[in-house]
């Protein structure tokens, strides 16, 4: 049903321009590009709000191109995978961020901050591919297909960038001090 609702929103938008039908569809993905993005970003929580508006500027003004072959959501996963990957592409991201910035910048609003940069710490040291995959899998229960479908991986590819990434990410959390017992 959340599919038909989707698709009539897009009509609404391509057909009679109506922002309204827009804001909607944002409203209810953008949490989870957002949180796509902090995952992506390993915590930059400004760079992935940029990276989202920009991916919704990217949809609406392409929203005519959408032909319904897969959902609405992967659809505009795809393109804030694009987005994330012109944006390293053009800054050729280098620079780590430091954790202590970070758990300064933190350290009043969120609990566990320090559990939290473990695993943003954990997912930097991935592959771009494989912290998509697992981001995209695990924080986001998008399923294999879906993923393929965003990324352009065959499926077997996504299955094995979500085993080596599984295990990467355990090795350096067991390395730093999680024994599976939290």
């Amino acid at each position: 049903m959340s599919q038909l609702n989707d698709i009539s929103l897009v009509a609404q938008v391509v057909v009679f321009r109506n922002t309204k039908a827009f804001d909607q569809l944002v409203q209810k993905y953008q949490s989870p590009i957002r949180r796509f993005f902090l995952n992506q970003t390993c915590g930059d929580s400004e760079l992935s709000d940029d990276l989202a508006q920009d991916t919704f500027i990217k949809a609406y003004t392409n929203i005519a191109s959408f032909q319904n072959l897969s959902s609405f959501s992967t659809w505009l996963y795809r393109i804030a995978y694009n987005v994330f990957y012109d944006y390293i592409r053009s800054q050729k991201l280098t620079a780590d961020l430091n954790a202590r910035e970070i758990d300064n910048q933190y350290n009043t609003e969120q609990v566990n901050v320090g559990q939290k940069m473990d695993i943003y710490e954990a997912l930097r040291q991935l592959k771009e591919t494989e912290r998509t995959c697992i981001t995209l899998f695990y924080m986001e229960d998008v399923s294999i297909d879906k993923i393929s479908g965003i990324t352009g991986l065959p499926t077997g590819t996504v299955k094995s960038h979500l085993s080596r990434a599984k295990e990467k990410m355990a090795s350096y959390l067991k390395q730093n001090g999680y024994d599976g017992n939290r």
